[in-house]
């Protein structure tokens, strides 16, 4: 498969350094302008934009407790996601499979979550309607200080660990967001204000009209930093046009050792039957260790608990002839399960995989069409230009193995000018089909969330 080609397809979201506030040099409410060497959220912002426009609004203060508005939406939002992009009659590459899943899949229900929040807050009337239908928003007023919270409780999870007999253990786990508007057009003070105290962020001037391609390499940039290499080009070429107008960014980036680390020299290869039924030989990994486990009707799950407790990835395995889909809400609602400490022999392969999505038809059709048609109505960004949301590019990537997980996601939303417990111990060997969710423990929100069909088809 030709990588770019699929990538204008396809994209997914990334992790990013911490997101503080974008603070202008006023201590009064407003914005500010001035040039992109000023204070930025990290990562820096990459040199070559015409300027910043920024609320000289401080960050809000939020408790853990705002942000379940928030964590409901992701959840939510992201079982519904799971679905579409796993439809086998969805739209793909001339050179995928029509008849079948994909093989793997990962995407971060947070990421697209986040960056669909922010474009939410510039949209009025039947568009608003409709996108808070989509992410499950029952009070939208709500929602921005919910997605601060969240965020900030992503922050709050790097750092180093203490551990017993050895030195302390890094986990990192950033969110950052950006935006990026075309300089001259005159942006809603409000939007502007609702950016920086709740997303952390401030708007990065360029010049679409004139060098559309260097704004896009200016985005690119950006996530590149944002995701410590790991999405190099979330923006092809052709993604940002002339007509574009503004680009809302986020950036999610994520690396943690396991609490229980396996021991390489017990990995070996075995036998691992893929979602198309072929059988293939992959290294396993192999683990013992008292792990939290539930079992329900047609899956059993088992949570793998990353250094400091505060992340895990939830593995779910579905009985034979039960598909990955019903296994997806398991996935993402383990925490309400009630599940049990139990002595668990715990087989699993290695993966490192990634997805590439353009999700501007799937959104449609799970809701909001009008904000991709010219009946859009973004005017609380502003009333200069009529904008619509030209595309929303995501790309996503996991590598696990017997030290741990790294992974990233970046989301882009381009705006356009337009016209029961078991006794004993258990075995569980994950070598058919599973789903995966990284979650936030603290909060209960979905940070990743996948299927692994074949773990022998990796990124690189």
């Amino acid at each position: 498969m030709d990588r770019r080609s699929f990538l204008a397809l396809l994209a997914v979201p990334a992790v990013a350094a911490a997101a503080g506030s974008l603070q202008g040099c006023s201590s009064e409410g407003g914005v500010t302008t001035g040039s992109s060497s000023g204070p930025t959220t990290p990562p820096s912002t990459p040199s070559g934009a015409a300027g910043v426009a920024r609320s000289a609004k401080p960050r809000a203060v939020s408790s853990l407790a705002d942000a379940a508005v928030a964590t409901a939406v992701v959840n939510d939002f992201g079982v519904d996601m799971y679905r579409v992009l796993n439809d086998p009659a969805r739209t793909r590459s001339p050179t995928v499979d029509q008849a079948a899943p994909e093989q793997n899949l990962v995407f971060s229900p947070a990421s697209i979550a986040i960056a669909l929040a922010m474009t939410r807050a510039g949209a009025r009337g039947a568009t608003a309607t409709e996108m808070d239908t989509v992410l499950h928003v029952g009070d939208a007023t709500a929602l921005p200080h919910s997605m601060n919270a969240l965020s900030s409780a992503f922050d709050s999870r790097t750092k180093q660990v203490p551990m017993p007999g050895s030195d302390p253990v890094d986990v990192t786990l950033n969110v950052a967001n950006s935006l990026w508007g075309q300089q001259g057009l005159a942006f809603e003070t409000a939007f502007l204000d609702v950016l920086a105290t709740e997303y952390g962020a401030g708007l990065q001037l360029v010049d679409y009209k004139s060098d559309p391609e260097g704004a896009r390499k200016l985005i690119n940039a950006w996530v590149n930093d944002a995701t410590e290499r790991r999405i190099p080009e979330l923006l092809p070429q052709g993604v940002i046009a002339p007509d574009a107008r503004l680009t809302l960014v986020n950036a999610i980036y994520m690396k943690a050792p396991w609490l229980n680390a396996f021991v390489k020299q017990s990995t070996a290869p075995a036998a691992f039957t893929t979602l198309r039924g072929s059988v293939v030989q992959t290294p396993f990994m192999r683990l013992g260790e008292e792990l939290n486990y539930s079992k329900g009707d047609g899956w059993q799950a088992v949570e793998l608990p990353y250094v400091g407790n505060e992340l895990s990835m939830v593995l779910v395995l579905p009985d034979v002839g039960t598909s990955l889909e019903s296994a997806v809400a398991a996935a993402s609602s383990m925490q309400d399960a009630t599940p049990t400490t139990r002595q668990v022999t715990l087989s699993l392969p290695k993966f490192d995989i990634e997805t590439m999505a353009e999700l501007s038809t799937l959104l449609a059709a799970m809701g909001m069409p009008t904000a991709f048609t010219d009946s859009a109505d973004f005017s609380g960004m502003t009333t200069e230009d009529k904008l619509v949301i030209g595309a929303v590019i995501h790309q996503a990537n996991i590598t696990v193995d017997e030290a741990g997980t790294e992974a990233a996601a970046a989301t882009a939303a381009v705006m356009r000018a337009t016209s029961a417990p078991l006794d004993g111990p258990v075995v569980l060997t994950l070598d058919r089909p599973f789903v995966f969710a990284i979650r936030d423990n603290p909060t209960g929100a979905v940070l990743f969330l996948g299927h692994i069909g074949d773990p022998t088809e990796t990124r690189s």
